[in-house]
């Protein structure tokens, strides 16, 4: 027989015994994988390659096959190997067709393989660089404006198409929004935040000044407001800050408490003239020093702003020299941390861990248990703006020790003191308090005269009075209107306040979660007083009010601003006439109508007015407004006092129209019937009596028998 011929690759032989013990070949095909396909060519193919490169002898003794990256060596080398050479390495057509599969289905997931990871790093380079620039958790602080925010609209104008009156009297002047300073304030407070995450940042502004949207910070934004009557959460003033709360302070608290300072500042000046910056400033003056409580330095940064104006103005007059104006500038900081931070950027600055202590017996006469009959030599200051330091003192002789505290270091001869706190009605309560206590017990009354007669002065009780007056915002020297009853009041809906508006620098937005409103507004109760300087001799009272509702349009004298009644509200603007709500110099709160017909420039002047705005041209009608003032306890008592009397008083009333009633119906004539009636019901009486007189005879007879025999008995 002949040879067997060779068998194929894809086939086997099986060795079947049958029947007479004689053994049968069976052929089968064997399925063959790719895998094994492609070690079987890679092994087979050494020697070819070997040979045709002529370096048969440098293979490696492993092989090809030898390694798990055989395969794919070789499929990478097939498919960038010419179509010969699969040719040449196959040994069938069979072989050589799937070796050009095998290539190109390499070839094809190689690229679509190398297409997805190309397409997941755009993706994931897209996610971070979107991450970075828009989710709040970014590790890089926003960057501030550098051209400042665009507004929308132009700003109002205060040209010549405004009265001069109307201009003198605004409370926010050409801009109703004011741009925090960028190079003194809100750069410097950006740099130091970028060393802390914006997010435990935030987490700590949340925590101290009640929670998302800082309800309790100087700025209250709308949505929040409803129930949040409480102190500012952290100040100044705290002893303890730890590094976050530090941070907090600066990115919650000092912009609006920037916007707020400035806003009242500015109004003092304007009311008080530049003459009192001015007058010590020029030639060689030693300036101005100002005392900053409570706000950690953003009260002076508002300061600079105003003193560097006047400045500018006497550099320009050739009245003064220098870079900067002289004065000195102190704040209070309590915590070593927050100091650290403040004198980054607070230049020519003396921070206080503690407001200095006032000497009990120095505004005393008499002798002085500690330094005789003169005064002891202390620090005093020229300005002093005391931001949120009553409300946070629950009890009243403690918000009284620190107005006397306040008030000592004032100086004597026109120092300024400027009050503030958050706008809702126990913030205003406490400003009026102060303001009240101020007028009743530490200054003179207008007409000069002391409340206390010298031979009833005590000085263990009184204090003595001294000149002064309150400066912004009141055109008034009595009681306040919105505080006729001392005390804290249920149920108050009106009460002095006013606002600006600000620009919100981009860490400030980031602490209120406003991620696109950049656009703030601080509301603020304030009072400001100067010490030691009584209002100028000018019309007071009812005189003033009657004087300003005529008008100054066309008088030829100016009129003093601070005679002139000031809008507590924003004006209602209907159409052909203008109605405003005004505190008025007498000390009560009217309603000023405004037509179309009695001034067009009043009539045009009226329809510009804003809130917090003097006003000097008049109206042609005015009535006084209820104002809703709540109940305080004393309030509370002297009503239920009244509801009693009223209650026994309607009790007797009807007792006695009772009785009247009685008589007037025993002397009505009667009738034949109703004289039996009568008849019958008196004898019905009287038998009644007769019988209840009878049963007590028996009872007391039956009871002297029982006497009677006791005695017996005991006989």
């Amino acid at each position: 027989m002949g040879a067997a011929p060779p068998p194929m690759p894809n086939e086997g032989t099986l060795i079947k015994e049958v029947e007479g013990g004689v053994f049968e070949e069976i052929a089968y095909e064997i399925p063959v994988r790719e895998e094994d396909l492609v070690e079987e060519l890679a092994e087979e193919s050494e020697d070819v390659l070997g040979q045709e490169l002529g370096e048969a002898e440098e293979v490696p003794e492993t092989g090809l096959g030898a390694t798990a990256e055989a395969p794919e060596v070789l499929l990478r080398g097939l498919a960038e190997k010419p179509p010969n050479y699969i040719e040449a390495v196959a040994r069938s057509q069979r072989e050589a067709e799937a070796l050009q599969q095998l290539a190109r289905d390499f070839e094809r997931a190689q690229k679509e393989q190398n297409e997805a990871e190309e397409r997941a790093a755009v993706e994931a380079e897209e996610a971070m660089v979107g991450e970075v620039l828009e989710s709040e958790e970014a590790l890089s602080w926003p960057a501030e404006f550098e051209d400042g925010p665009i507004y929308e609209g132009p700003p109002p104008d205060y040209g010549p198409r405004f009265h001069q009156y109307t201009r003198d009297g605004s409370f926010h002047g050409p801009s109703v929004e004011v741009s925090l300073p960028k190079e003194e304030f809100v750069y410097p407070i950006a740099d130091l935040l970028r060393r802390t995450h914006i997010h435990h940042v935030r987490e700590a502004a949340e925590r101290n000044y009640g929670g998302a949207g800082l309800p309790l910070s100087a700025e209250t934004i709308t949505g929040k407001r409803s129930g949040n009557m409480g102190p500012v959460g952290l100040l100044a003033t705290q002893r303890h800050m730890t590094e976050i709360e530090g941070d907090a302070f600066m990115a919650g608290f000092m912009p609006a408490a920037y916007a707020s300072s400035f806003a009242i500042l500015r109004e003092v000046r304007r009311r008080m003239g530049s003459d009192w910056i001015q007058s010590k400033l020029k030639n060689g003056g030693q300036g101005l020093s100002v005392l900053d409580v409570g706000s950690g330095g953003a009260g002076l940064v508002a300061w600079e702003q105003i003193l560097n104006a006047e400045w500018d103005l006497l550099k320009e007059n050739g009245e003064a020299e220098g870079r900067v104006p002289p004065g000195q500038k102190t704040a209070v900081a309590a915590s070593d941390r927050l100091r650290n931070r403040l004198k980054t950027f607070l230049e020519n600055t003396t921070f206080l861990p503690r407001m200095p202590d006032y000497e009990h017996s120095g505004e005393m006469r008499g002798p002085r248990l500690d330094g005789g009959d003169k005064a002891l030599p202390r620090k005093s200051y020229d300005v002093i703006i005391a931001s949120h330091q009553f409300l946070k003192e629950s009890e009243s002789h403690r918000r009284q020790a620190v107005l006397n505290n306040l008030w000592h270091l004032l100086k004597k001869d026109g120092g300024v003191l400027i009050i503030q706190e958050k706008a809702h009605p126990r913030g205003f309560e406490a400003v009026a308090h102060a303001r009240h206590t101020i007028l009743n017990s530490f200054l003179l009354p207008q007409s000069g005269e002391p409340r206390v007669a010298p031979e009833d002065f005590n000085a263990t009780y009184h204090r003595e009075p001294e000149p002064g007056h309150v400066v912004a915002p009141c055109t008034n020297q009595t009681t306040c209107p919105m505080y006729v009853e001392t005390g804290k009041s249920t149920g108050r809906k009106d009460y002095c306040h006013f606002s600006q508006r600000f620009v919100r620098p981009n860490f400030y937005t980031k602490m209120l979660r406003k991620h696109a409103d950049n656009h703030g507004e601080v509301e603020f109760s304030y009072v400001a007083v100067q010490r030691g300087v009584a209002k100028p001799a000018r019309p007071t009272g009812k005189e003033a009010t009657e004087r300003a509702q005529e008008g100054y349009e066309n008088s030829d004298t100016k009129p003093d601003m601070q005679t002139l009644p000031r809008l507590v509200l924003p004006a209602l603007k209907r159409k052909g006439h203008v109605t405003m709500d005004v505190c008025t110099p007498e000390g009560k709160i009217e309603r000023w109508t405004v037509p179309k017909s009695f001034s067009k420039m009043a009539y045009h002047d009226a329809r510009k007015s804003r809130w917090g705005d003097l006003w000097a041209l008049g109206a042609k009608s005015r009535v006084e407004r209820s104002v809703r003032l709540g109940q305080t306890k004393e309030m509370s008592k002297r009503a239920e006092g009244s509801r009693k009397k009223a209650h026994k008083s309607a009790l007797a009333e009807e007792e006695g129209e009772a009785d009247n009633r009685e008589v007037r119906k025993r002397k009505q004539p009667r009738s034949r019937k109703q004289k039996k009636l009568d008849m019958v019901a008196e004898m019905r009486r009287a038998e009644e009596k007769e019988i209840d007189e009878l049963a007590d005879e028996i009872e007391a007879e039956v009871e002297e028998e029982i006497e009677e025999e006791e005695k017996r008995r005991r006989q």
